[in-house]
């Protein structure tokens, strides 16, 4: 069990963003891509139940499908905290995507930019809400190594080497280009009374 402090304002998305995938309940994917672009994307989602509440620290224990448990620690930013009742179920639901695309004849230079936002639950209302972020790295191909497929990236903050597996994606890149990708993730709780199923 490990203890986790929340600052995004949402009382569980820590601990259960942490749970291993192995723990969800379903988890959806699906990969595409077309010249130039590729793309992958996944839904998780899974149902924890509340098995602890210490009001004066605001730990909360979930106990997840498979029986693991997380404590969380909810601070003084999540609203409704006293609603909150051992048994309640707590519902997940995690969308991440990856978007990986080639910008022929761009000129930006290595970048990374992170934007996040909170929706919180209303006052009075069970805790819960939604936490995003979204991350956007350009980088610049500097080497390309037809032989084993490899391409040298270099980003704002390092360097990387990474295989291109689809040969004519590979074709496509070029020295000097710059590749965009962009992360984005959300995750939406909800707390349900014990009393519902």
């Amino acid at each position: 069990m490990r203890s986790i402090s929340l600052t995004l304002g949402t009382v569980m998305v820590a601990a259960l963003v942490a749970a291993p995938l192995a723990d969800a309940q379903t988890a959806q994917g699906v990969v595409a891509s077309a010249p130039g672009v590729a793309g992958a994307a996944r839904t998780v989602e899974m149902t924890a139940t509340i098995t602890k509440i210490d009001a004066k620290t605001r730990a909360i224990t979930l106990k997840g499908p498979q029986g693991g448990e997380r404590t969380v620690v909810a601070t003084d930013e999540v609203r409704n905290f006293g609603q909150l009742k051992v048994g309640d179920k707590v519902d997940l639901q995690v969308v991440e995507a990856l978007v990986v695309e080639l910008r022929k004849g761009s000129t930006a230079a290595p970048s990374r930019t992170e934007k996040s936002g909170v929706v919180r639950a209303p006052e009075g209302g069970k805790p819960g809400g939604v936490v995003g972020r979204k991350v956007t790295v350009v980088g610049e191909v500097v080497n390309v190594d037809a032989a084993t497929q490899m391409l040298t990236v270099r980003g704002p903050n390092r360097t990387v080497d990474f295989r291109v597996a689809d040969p004519e994606q590979f074709k496509l890149v070029a020295k000097g280009d710059r590749i965009e990708a962009t992360y984005t993730e959300a995750a939406a709780i909800a707390v349900r009374p014990s009393a519902q199923k």
